[in-house]
């Protein structure tokens, strides 16, 4: 939007009156006098002007015969044609010029289906608004800048925020708290893809303040929200007046049946190798991430050229349309330090920071690197200057301005006992220039930056070795040790060169998995998690320690899903494994070190893993040829913290000899070509394989097998229809049992694959027999062992065949003989073997010792096989009326 204004007089409040001047060039507006201030006239103005449904391009106002001049601004923007709103105060007559606000929108062909582009119907007083539709999922992205610029530093002020929003599914959280707040991890990681694409593209200089807000207004639970999150994002910001370098999109790759698949449909995601995040310019890669099944480097590489094609489309497209209603860059904003600096910097330090940055080691690199920065501030800002020299001469600041920087005069300050002599009171300064060239502080750091990346460069592409003596394909050297803790699951110290990650293994039962609650899974759960912590100690430093950042989020999961892919199913290993990696050193790739320790780490817990897998993280030096190369990128194995900080790439990569299992990449620049990444999965193969070698030298070794503090672990399946007989009303069955059994935790699915977690083998053994009792479904011919007598009445015994589950052995059952009394063949509390010979129609439970007596030694000459009332005193009709003995088993065959 753009407001040139003069000064405006007071009295003025906007009455309408006036006519259309034309249906498509909007209306005229005529003012009455009143006595409000200049601010007001201006704001109701623009006020009417929305309301009107225009832009406003221009405020301005004819001189009345009093007025009083006030600041412009000044600026311009394309436009369809205009339509103008007047006001008179009575001193003059207000002109506003200004465009329609009609919504416009685009189509864009994406894989096998269309997305839509709209702007101009919500959020128009934002920088640049769009909503993206797929299908009938609706994301709605705003950017916005602030008017004031603030202090130049080495990132750019952008923050990103996204929000999944459950009413969007129709649905509203399962928690206590059902406003949507803090953002969860899965909303975190999409804020992360789209800030590592876009930061790159924003120019250079621009120090405003910028937000980028994206909501989910609509799911349709078909079409994942997070590629359009990139490219609404990308179009948010093409729209605008922020000033980018090139229009950015994402899309999602997938891997189905051997086809790749753009923006896959959910359903076609859960048949995928691959699920592949790309984002990208019409040219080149800028941000890739994903997690795989062991592919093979080239089918990645596939994977990237067709969501590259893709995006290529989408820029295109996009910058067509901001060509016709977007708003035009803020050019004027990018600001950049002054060029002469670098030349002073290269002056008075360059010799020795190129000495600096080849010390081997992080801190006495960092503190030299700090030195020299110091003796940049004392020289070259006005801060340093004056208090260098204030604290060495003892004099008036005004007399040191009159006199340090007198060219004239070759005289040196002598300083006796610490007294300055008092016949010269001239001073010679090491570096000599103008008062008007000294700088701001941030500038000088800023192209100190710039200058150490540019060193940095020249060392290794002239000499080929590293800031700490490395080739560009070597590896940092590894050391591995497991069982450090001995009362946890599973452990391991992973050290490559500078970077150490202490990994911890935990096994526990269902209770212990991780809840997860957002749109596109619906209180599902995670039966393996990784949680990473970066210290600010890790690097030497002071700093705040809490709640995880986004950057630990990111990291974590990136960790997570290298190694998810070597888990055992949860047939055979069906335990909840929670790993913890805490950074305890940190000089580069970190995230990788979690991964080699979390591998080294279940290992020890007695995981039995398919694989294991090592990660990582390559560098690029893009441009050789300006550091004086062949032209030729130089791909950097196994970066430092300074080689990412400094250099173009950061691409981690995670897997094995047989393929990868997860990567991410970030670039500095605008992008990098197929070809580039080629090479860089190439050598990070070698990578791996020689970081794999190296973990198996781990000493000592992982242990390989359970721990004797980790809880046991037994499984068994019921029938889904039997669920809630386990649970019970309000979960009183399940937490009897827990209780009754002595087992630290009963988890039961919605399948019916129950899962008992406790600490002593005879608890959960009790545990498992009463659930299959509790489910058991009674088979007439079925033969049950060792049943316990759980009743003794005059005319049989009550015997129970599984828990809770109770039957009558009929006297004339109990033995191949005659019995005249049930205590002559069994007492309370024995142990029988029985048969169930019938179920009756009130589900009562008929068994028989005899027939188990039969089966087992065959027919008895002369027995009788049967038996009459009369010879045991006592009748089936009796037996079954509703008297005290008959009323028990009528309550257990209910009970049951």
């Amino acid at each position: 939007m753009l407001v040139c204004r003069e000064a405006l007089r007071a009295s003025a409040l906007p009455v309408c009156s006036g006519n259309s001047l034309h249906p498509s060039l909007g209306v005229t507006r005529q003012f009455n006098r009143c006595s409000k201030t200049p601010q007001l006239v201006s704001r109701q103005l623009k006020i009417q002007c929305r309301d009107e449904g225009l832009k406003v391009d221009q405020l301005s106002k004819d001189k009345p015969k009093r007025t009083r001049k006030q600041a412009e601004l000044k600026e311009t923007i394309k436009s369809p044609p205009t339509s103008t709103v007047t006001a008179d105060d009575g001193g003059g007559i207000y002109v506003v010029t200004g465009t329609k606000l009609k919504p416009s929108s685009i189509t864009i062909p994406v894989g096998n289906r269309e997305i839509t582009v709209e702007t101009g119907l919500i959020g128009r007083l934002a920088n640049g608004a769009v909503t993206v539709t797929d299908g009938e999922t609706i994301l709605y992205t705003t950017a916005c800048t602030a008017a004031e610029s603030v202090e130049p530093s080495d990132f750019i002020p952008l923050t990103v925020n996204y929000q999944e929003r459950f009413s969007a599914a129709g649905r509203t959280s399962g928690g206590f708290i059902k406003r949507e707040g803090r953002a969860r991890d899965h909303e975190v990681l999409v804020c992360r893809l789209i800030d590592r694409p876009i930061r790159p593209m924003i120019a250079k200089g621009f120090n405003h303040e910028t937000q980028i807000l994206s909501w989910v207004l609509s799911y349709d639970g078909r079409h994942t929200p997070e590629p359009l999150a990139i490219t609404s994002a990308g179009a948010a910001l093409a729209l605008s007046d922020i000033p980018i370098s090139k229009t950015v999109a994402g899309v999602r790759v997938g891997l189905v049946d051997g086809q790749f698949i753009v923006n896959p449909t959910v359903q076609e995601m859960a048949l995928s190798e691959l699920d592949m995040v790309v984002a990208g310019t019409d040219s080149a890669v800028l941000m890739i991430e994903g997690y795989c099944e062991f592919l093979k480097e080239e089918q990645l590489l596939k994977a990237v050229e067709v969501g590259q094609a893709a995006i290529a489309t989408i820029c295109t497209e996009i910058q067509k349309f901001a060509a016709t209603v977007g708003k035009v860059p803020k050019s004027e904003d990018i600001y950049t330090p002054p060029a002469i600096l670098e030349k002073y910097i290269l002056d008075i330090v360059g010799d020795d920071l190129e000495k600096a940055l080849q010390i081997k080691t992080k801190r006495l690199r960092g503190q030299a690197i700090g030195v020299l920065e110091e003796k940049l501030m004392k020289l070259l800002t006005e801060e340093g200057v004056v208090r260098e020299e204030l604290s060495a001469v003892k004099e008036d600041i005004q007399a040191i301005e009159d006199t340090v920087w007198d060219e004239e005069e070759d005289d040196e300050l002598i300083i006796e006992d610490g007294e300055v002599d008092e016949g010269d009171i001239h001073v010679k300064p090491v570096f000599k220039m103008p008062v008007t060239d000294l700088f701001n502080p941030m500038d000088v750091k800023l192209v100190l930056k710039e200058v150490s990346s540019k060193l940095m460069r020249k060392i290794i592409i002239q000499k080929g070795v590293r800031s700490d003596g490395r080739s560009v394909t070597d590896v940092r050297p590894i050391e591995a040790s497991c069982g450090l803790l001995p009362r946890t699951h599973g452990s391991a110290l992973f050290t490559r060169g500078e970077t150490q990650a202490l990994a911890v293994a935990t096994l526990g039962g269902g209770d212990m998995a991780q809840r997860i609650d957002n749109l596109t899974n619906t209180e599902d759960k995670r039966r393996f998690y990784l949680q990473y912590a970066f210290p600010p100690s890790s690097v030497g430093e002071v700093g705040r320690a809490g709640a995880p950042s986004r950057r630990e989020i990111g990291h974590g999961v990136l960790a997570e899903r290298s190694l998810e892919r070597i888990l055992p199913s949860m047939d055979d290993f069906p335990y909840t494994i929670r790993l913890e990696s805490t950074i305890t050193e940190s000089n580069g790739s970190s995230s990788m070190a979690s991964v080699c320790g979390g591998c080294l780490a279940m290992l020890d817990a007695g995981v039995p893993l398919k694989a294991s897998v090592a990660g990582v993280a390559m560098g690029l030096i893009l441009d050789t040829k300006q550091a004086g190369g062949d032209g030729e990128p130089l791909i950097l194995t196994d970066i430092l913290g300074s080689e990412d900080a400094l250099g173009d790439m950061d691409f981690k990569i995670a897997g094995n000899e047989d393929g990868v299992t997860a990567f991410q990449m970030d670039i500095k620049v605008e992008g990098i070509t197929i070809p580039v990444m080629r090479k860089a999965l190439e050598q990070a193969k070698a990578g791996r394989i020689h970081i794999l070698g190296e973990m198996k030298k781990c000493n000592p070794p992982p242990a390989g097998s359970l721990s004797k503090y980790a809880p046991l672990i037994d499984v068994i399946k019921v029938k889904p229809e039997k669920v809630n007989v386990v649970i019970g009303s309000g979960g009183k069955t399940i937490k009897g049992l827990i209780e009754e059994t002595g087992v630290d935790s009963i988890d039961i699915d919605d399948t019916g694959l129950v899962t008992i977690c406790g600490s002593t083998p005879e608890g959960v053994q009790r545990a498992k027999e009463r659930i299959a009792g509790l489910t058991l479904v009674p088979v007439v011919g079925t033969v049950y062992r060792n049943c316990k007598v759980k009743g003794i009445l005059a005319f049989g015994c009550f015997v129970e065949i599984a828990p809770g589950k109770e039957g009558l052995v009929h006297i004339s059952e109990l033995a191949l003989t005659r019995v005249n009394k049930v205590e002559d063949v069994v007492n309370l509390g024995d142990f029988l073997d029985v048969k169930l010979t019938e179920i009756n129609s009130k589900g009562q439970l008929r068994l028989s010792r005899k027939a188990v007596l039969l089966e087992e030694q065959g027919p008895v000459n002369g027995e009788q096989s049967d038996s009459s009332e009369g010879e045991y005193g006592v009748s089936k009709d009796s037996e079954e009326s509703g008297g005290g003995e008959g009323g028990r088993e009528q309550e257990l065959a209910n009970a049951s």
